[in-house]
């Protein structure tokens, strides 16, 4: 196993379009639900009287490092004040959810493990010494109280035991006390063990049940990793072999699972949670740093660059519950929706179009996605995704110039008062890499940099081809970044106020109405592609990053039965009804209303 540490926001600083899309974050919902949000704004964890569950820890674990990597002073200060009335409710046995002592044996854990969880990223960030001792405290109250049977896991914190190993990891390189690697057996053997739910994957039932929660189960996936080394136990890849169930009888063509709220098969115009997709996410970035396996990092890219713009609107005022693969409109559907156990609306783009976790949630996308940039261990300093960012640590700086996955190339300047050893980690699907203009192997860039000034310049190409999918369809991709048929709409705006709730724009709801037509399948696998850069919105809809021309001829897609605005799992027939037209694709992630599988003409 090669164990690798990532840096944190003290020695990274982002930079190109990833701090514009940080920017673009914090000066929407992100950085502006403590104001705007009920849940948040007068959470019981501030002593407030609204929710005092997950929704704050959720928001604070990603508006944290968000704050931080801006050096937004007043975001900063915002995150503070939460941090601060949080410690200084915690109760003397060191009990901090607002629970009183007769009811905890009714709480759900699951806010204690993502408090717990929550305070060590805020400690990474800030350095706030007061956080170690809190976090002792938390848990050592969580051991006693499991350990004398005056409370069990049940509900979320049963079927999310393993998110807890996230700081225990840490108290126990810190104080290596017994009692932690207790507490770490014990969540184990009262949390659920998801090898016995493989069967129930393999046929959606759209019956809710957590064993089949696409959240719990994309979680899920970095459970062996976290916590083998505390329980003694040999790692044996497991994540790896559930991945594959997952994506065989669930996946989707950005490398996700279909959730809606629960597993729902291979169909493109199923939904897929939110909240899936940034555990989804943060699973892949602690999978690598515990096992150093570039395969992790290889999927982490996919997801990030397609799935997490994809269901956030570009000013990232407003997302969706769940996102389509092939998403014709955006539209309250009638009852039944076309999803599992989700509403009519949970597609549509907003404040809160179905439950709160995402609101709350997805805020931890971009930022954890930008401390996965660089990390350090076995004495080597890795570039783990190529990201515009720079590197300052301890008299070492190494800043990239990138427009990567835009583009595919990068540049690295390195000025250093030391030696070192530094790799660049290189995607799979790289072709024709070269290092500074020289043709080098297609793996891992490493070398020994001397003290003093270095320039390294990565080039490589991305061929667009046509990836397979079940039942006879296919999706553009190239690289990591998937390609839509994007479709012009007409947007409703939809002010109101619900349960004390208000919804006014910027984050009011949107539909979205279809105007063009989307039923086209592909007729040649010729592409031309275009690369032109990130502009101010790196993902933007009017002003695509890359485009890929490609030969389309219409087909008879079909609708799903009863919907007006839901399309067929497969079309009606793949025989053209038009000539072969030049289509201009964009990345997934920038277009809202989009046809993304669809099948290849047939001859007549």
């Amino acid at each position: 196993m090669n164990r690798q540490t990532y840096y944190t926001s003290k020695e990274i600083t982002p930079g190109g379009w990833l701090k514009r899309q940080l920017e673009i974050q914090a000066k929407g919902l992100s950085g502006n639900l403590h104001k705007i949000w009920p849940d948040v704004r007068d959470s019981a964890w501030i002593g407030g009287s609204r929710e005092g569950w997950e929704r704050v820890p959720y928001w604070l674990d990603g508006f944290i490092p968000l704050a931080y990597l801006l050096h937004d002073e007043e975001l900063i200060a915002a995150a503070k004040k939460y941090i601060d009335a949080i410690l200084s409710a915690q109760d003397e046995d060191g009990w901090i959810c607002p629970c009183k002592k007769k009811k905890r044996a009714r709480y759900d854990t699951w806010a204690v493990q993502l408090i717990a969880k929550t305070l060590k990223i805020y400690y990474e960030c800030s350095g706030d010494e007061r956080i170690p001792d809190a976090l002792y405290r938390v848990l050592k109250n969580y051991y006693d109280l499991l350990k004398s049977g005056e409370i069990k896991l049940f509900g979320w914190g049963k079927y999310r035991w393993f998110e807890t190993f996230v700081s225990l990891n840490f108290l126990y390189e810190k104080y290596g006390e017994p009692w932690i690697k207790d507490l770490a057996k014990i969540l184990k053997e009262q949390g659920f063990d998801y090898n016995t739910a493989i069967e129930s994957w393999k046929k959606p039932r759209h019956i809710w049940v957590r064993k089949t929660h696409i959240v719990n189960i994309t979680m899920m996936l970095k459970s062996e990793a976290v916590s083998y080394a505390l329980l003694g136990d040999e790692y044996t890849d497991n994540a790896e072999k559930l991945r594959g169930i997952l994506d065989r009888y669930n996946g989707t063509a950005f490398e996700g699972f279909t959730g809606d709220e629960v597993l729902s098969g291979l169909d493109p115009s199923r939904g897929t949670e939110l909240c899936s997709v940034v555990e989804q996410m943060y699973s892949y970035e602690e999978l690598y740093a515990h096992t150093g396996e570039n395969k992790w990092l290889d999927r982490l890219e996919v997801l990030a660059f397609n799935a997490l713009p994809a269901t956030l609107t570009q000013d990232m005022w407003a997302h969706q519950y769940v996102q389509m693969v092939n998403q014709i409109a955006c539209r309250k559907t009638i009852f039944p929706a076309p999803f599992s156990t989700n509403g009519p609306r949970a597609h549509l783009f907003g404040l809160q179009p179905n439950f709160g976790c995402c609101t709350a949630n997805f805020n931890q996308g971009w930022p954890k996605f930008a401390l996965s940039a660089f990390a350090h261990g076995g004495g080597r300093i890795t570039n783990t995704v190529m990201l515009p960012c720079a590197l300052r640590d301890n008299g070492i700086t190494i800043k990239i110039e990138t427009d990567y996955p835009f583009r595919n190339e990068a540049k690295y300047i390195i000025d250093a008062d030391c030696a070192f050893d530094f790799s660049i980690r290189i995607p799979s699907f790289a072709k024709n890499l070269r290092i500074n203009g020289e043709p080098y192997e297609t793996k891992d860039y490493e070398a020994a940099i001397a003290p003093g000034h270095t320039e390294i310049n990565v080039s490589f190409d991305a061929v667009p081809v046509l990836k397979e999918r079940p039942r006879g369809l296919f999706a553009l991709q190239a690289g990591s970044l998937l390609f839509s048929l994007p479709i012009d709409y007409d947007e409703r705006r939809i002010e109101y106020t619900r349960r004390g709730v208000e919804r006014k724009y910027p984050y009011c709801d949107y539909e979205f109405f279809t105007k063009t037509d989307w039923n086209y399948g592909f007729a040649g696998d010729d592409f031309e592609i275009n690369r032109n850069g990130a502009g101010e919105i790196p993902f933007s809809l009017k002003n695509p990053p890359v485009t890929v021309k490609a030969k389309m001829s219409r087909i008879d897609f079909g609708l799903k039965f009863p919907y007006k605005s839901v399309c067929r799992k497969t079309p009606k027939s793949a025989l053209p009804l038009s000539p072969p037209e030049r289509k201009v694709l964009i990345p997934y992630g920038c277009a809202k209303l989009r046809l993304t599988e669809t099948a290849k003409i047939k001859k007549n």
